[in-house]
Parts: structure tokens; C-alpha cells; sequence
């Protein structure tokens, strides 16, 4: 071990991190030398400080593994009610340090790191950052997941893996400049790929009508394929799911086009289909863009309630046979938070799902959904609430739009009921706005198909009341709560840490 000649040398050699045990920081070593041979084939002589990171992530996951397959045994053993938390963001920020602090590892790997010549530190800089979120509304899902693997619940997290997270800013002659935030390009070593949970997403096609009900055919496929990545809990040894949905092209290539030496449309369909969890939020100036968007929503919320509705049906750790065949008990079993209105088409999608696929009523469907889905509101300006024009769900869900008509239709003469002859009410209260172009309102419809909607802070929650849903509080007050979001277990560890070295310099 090299002896520490300045002053910075000795003082990074007073851990304010607590005493390592000599038998963990041994097998930390021995465990980061054979992932720098076999992982990256890679030896001291020619390996680069990236090198290094990825020997010590993998070897920081591998403490995480056992905990991750014994946590979602526990789950499958028990069968507690299970938390499905759906947000199109989610800004994780960096693993590698959480992860080590959330297992009690800190001290040994970084005593590892010392006695091997590196620096912890300068390692930690070297990971990409999960920017998979615009700010609030992805770091409010991110601590949420934290938070309830701290806590031990049965939680997990579906999103979109997007392949260029936020934008990297950079100031260029005094001007802020946007570059691609191309966060994969060196791997991630914390995901696992699931190919055998690909999942089939469905596009535009019509809608047949028969005797049993609707069908939606003649649709295009895209392929959802997972990528899990582990939520560990602080010190309980509980390690939840966050499942990334990558869209895969039913069509890797073609080769008559290739053949024909046309390149670009050999590979035009692939692209077309990947497009969309290429980018985080598209630009919404264009009717493409907008598209894209919508796109983007109900790919994510039609791949998660496959595989909720896949885990609920099974009973057994990695049994994908159906044992459950009644949807009784799926609220008893199943909760669905909406992270704001992007994932709203989970209300109509699971709808689809129970009636024309599992045979139920509309009455029943209709009484299961609303127990699963609660609603978290994180706007009060009525010109920021999601709208989608009738046109575009007509031609991309064509279906969807069939249901949500519906529901209108029964909600209004809810209305009614309460409040007979008030036909400013009923404009009022519509999920569908006439004027114009018609429109779909995304967070009526959230509000109608929940059984619980909630602002993120007290105040916030007051304004959704007396301001922007009134007219709904005062229908369903029942329905209205208040969740105020405090930072996360996260945010307050390293906010300790940070005021400890701050203190120990």
C-alpha cells in the first residue's frame, strides 16, 4: 500500500464512511480483479479508469443479485398486494454510489479502491447519469421507488428506456447549446435484459363489430422488450423492479429490399418502430412529434398491464401458467398509480384488456379498473393539462377511443343524476371538449377512472379542489387527497454525506 505523502493523501485515508472489516475489503478486491479479467478481459497494464468503474459496478451488483432474486421470491411466496407504478419518467440519476450505501458497502469498497491505487471518487464521476426525466416529475418517481424498497413494500416501476435521456447543456460563447444525452453508449452495467418477457404493443388497424362484443384488428406490431433495473431498500436487504420497455421492430430486415440495393428502406420499418424509445418527450411543434408522443404513452401502459396482468395470473416464482382466473380479486391484489396523465391510457387499455380479451362485463371491468387506478395531479394550469385531438386517437387507437366514449357518456349522466337540468355542468365536466377541434381531457379522464386522486403537496392539492376540478370535488369528494412529497431517503443521505466531508476538511 503506497504511503501518503500530501495532506489531501492523508486526510482521504480518515474515512468518514466507518471502519471496513479486513474479510470484505479481501473479497471486494479479489472480486473487482476477477471482473476486470473475465468481464472485461482487460488486465492492470492496459485497463482505463472506465474499465475500472465497470469492474467495480459489477462487482458492487453482484452483492445486489442475491438480495434482488430472494426479494422477488419473497413476493411470489407471499402474494402481499403489489404496487405498479407507471410514469413516462423517471430520473434516477447514478447508481453506484446508492447502491453502496443502500447495501452498508461503502466503507469496504472504498478501503478496496484505496489499497489497490484508485480513486473511489474519481470513478463515481465516470457513470453516465439515468437522466430519463425532465426534472420534478421524474425525480418525484425516482424517490417514490427508493422510498418504497426502504420501506419493503412490493413495488415496481414501469417506464420506457429511452435511448437519449435529457439533454447534456453545455454554455458556448455565452449561449446555452442542447447535445444528445447518449447515456448507453458505453453499456449499462446495472440493467438485465428479459427477451423471454417480450411483450406484442399494438397500433392504428380498425374496429369489427360482432356478436360477443368489438374487436380491434388489422393493427401494426411493435415489440416491447424489458430491462430491469434494481431499487434497493436502505439496509433491509429488499431489492425492488424498475422494468424499462424498449420497442423492438417485428421486422429486423429486409432483405428483398436489400437485395434490390435499396439500404435505407431495408431498414426503414425497423427504425420506423424503434423510434419510439429513442427520445425522452419528443418536440410537440409538429404533428409528428405529437404522434410519437401518444405513442410513446400507450406503448409503455400497454406492455406494463401485460405484465401485471401476467404476474397476477401466476402464483409461482417463474410459473407463467394463468392460476388465478377470476379478476375479483385483482384490486385486492393490484395498484395502479398514475404518474401524472401521461400513463392515462391504462384506464381505457385495461378496460380493452378485461372486456374484449377476458370476457367481463362492463360493469365489472368498469368497478375493477376504478379500484386499481389512483391519480397524481402535478399541474393546476388548465392550459398544461394533457389533451389529445379525437382525430389522432381515431386513427392510433381506434378502440380506445370507442371506450372512452363510453365512459363519457355514462359519467355525464352520473352528472345528471347530481345535478339535474345544470348543462353548463355537463360541458363543464366532460372528458370530450367540443369546441374546436375535439379534444380528449386526459386528466378528467384520470379523475373519472380512479378511486383516488391526489396533488403533492397540501397547498396543491387545496388548488385542485376550489380551482381546476372543482366541479369534480365536488361530485366525488371522497376521491380527493393530499400526498406531500418530501425529499427522499436518498436526497437526505447524501445530503449527510456532503455535510460530513464538508466537516472533516
Amino acid at each position: 500500500m503506497a504511503t501518503p505523502t500530501s495532506d489531501f493523501d492523508k486526510r482521504k485515508q480518515i474515512s468518514v464512511r466507518g471502519i471496513a472489516e479486513v474479510e470484505s475489503v479481501a473479497n471486494i478486491k479479489k472480486t473487482f480483479n476477477q471482473h476486470l479479467h473475465f468481464t472485461l478481459v482487460k488486465d492492470r497494464n492496459v485497463a482505463t479508469p472506465r474499465d475500472y468503474y465497470f469492474a467495480l459496478a459489477h462487482t458492487v451488483r453482484d452483492h445486489l443479485v442475491g438480495r434482488w432474486i430472494r426479494t422477488q421470491q419473497y413476493y411470489y411466496e407471499k402474494d402481499p398486494k403489489r404496487v405498479y407504478y407507471l410514469s413516462l419518467e423517471y430520473y434516477m440519476g447514478r447508481s453506484l454510489q446508492n447502491t453502496m450505501i443502500n447495501l452498508g458497502i461503502q466503507a469496504a469498497c472504498d478501503e478496496a479502491l484505496y489499497q489497490l491505487g484508485l480513486d473511489i471518487e474519481e470513478l463515481q464521476e465516470l457513470e453516465e447519469d439515468a437522466g430519463l426525466g425532465n426534472g420534478g416529475l421524474g425525480r418525484l418517481a425516482a424517490c417514490f421507488l427508493d422510498s418504497m424498497a426502504t420501506l419493503g413494500l412490493a413495488a415496481y416501476g414501469y417506464g420506457i428506456r429511452y435511448e437519449y435521456g435529457i439533454f447534456d447543456q453545455k454554455i458556448k460563447d455565452g449561449e446555452q447549446i442542447e447535445e444528445p444525452d447518449d447515456w448507453l453508449r458505453f453499456g449499462n452495467p446495472w440493467e438485465k435484459a428479459r427477451p423471454e418477457y417480450m411483450l406484442p404493443v399494438n397500433f392504428y388497424g380498425r374496429v369489427e363489430k360482432h356478436e360477443r362484443g368489438s374487436r380491434w384488428v388489422d393493427t401494426q406490431v411493435v415489440f416491447a422488450m424489458p430491462y430491469d433495473m434494481p431499487v434497493p431498500g436502505y439496509l433491509n436487504n429488499t431489492v425492488n423492479t424498475l422494468r424499462l420497455w424498449s420497442a423492438k421492430s417485428p421486422h429486423d430486415f429486409s432483405l428483398k429490399f436489400f437485395n434490390n440495393g435499396d439500404y435505407i428502406q431495408a431498414v426503414l420499418d425497423r427504425n420506423n418502430a424503434e423510434n419510439i424509445s429513442r427520445v425522452l418527450y419528443p418536440n410537440d411543434n409538429f404533428f409528428s412529434g405529437k404522434e410519437l408522443r401518444l405513442k410513446q404513452e400507450y406503448f409503455m401502459v400497454a406492455a406494463s398491464l401485460q405484465d401485471i396482468i401476467r404476474r397476477f395470473k401466476s402464483a409461482k416464482f417463474g410459473c407463467r401458467d394463468p392460476v388465478r382466473t377470476s379478476f375479483d380479486s385483482f384490486p385486492d391484489k393490484v395498484a395502479i398509480q398514475l404518474n401524472d396523465t401521461h400513463p392515462s391510457m391504462a384506464i381505457p387499455e385495461l378496460m380493452r384488456i378485461l372486456i374484449d380479451i377476458e370476457g367481463l362485463t362492463w360493469e365489472k371491468a368498469w368497478q375493477v379498473t376504478v379500484k386499481t387506478c389512483a391519480y397524481t395531479n402535478h399541474t393546476v394550469l388548465p392550459e398544461a393539462l394533457e389533451r389529445w385531438t379525437v382525430a389522432q386517437l381515431e386513427h392510433l387507437l381506434p378502440r380506445h377511443l370507442e371506450i372512452i366514449y363510453h365512459i363519457n357518456f355514462l359519467h355525464l349522466q352520473e352528472v345528471s343524476k347530481k345535478f339535474p337540468g345544470d348543462t353548463d355542468r355537463l360541458r363543464r365536466m366532460s372528458c370530450v371538449e367540443e369546441e374546436g377541434d375535439k379534444r380528449i381531457n386526459m386528466a378528467y379522464l384520470s379523475i373519472v377512472g380512479s378511486h383516488a386522486i391526489n396533488g403533492v403537496a397540501a397547498l396543491h392539492s387545496e388548488l385542485l379542489k376550489t380551482t381546476v376540478f372543482r366541479d369534480f370535488y365536488e361530485m366525488l369528494p371522497e376521491r380527493f387527497q393530499n400526498k406531500t412529497v418530501f425529499f427522499c431517503e436518498k436526497c437526505f443521505r447524501f445530503k449527510r454525506i456532503s455535510i460530513e466531508r464538508f466537516v472533516s476538511f
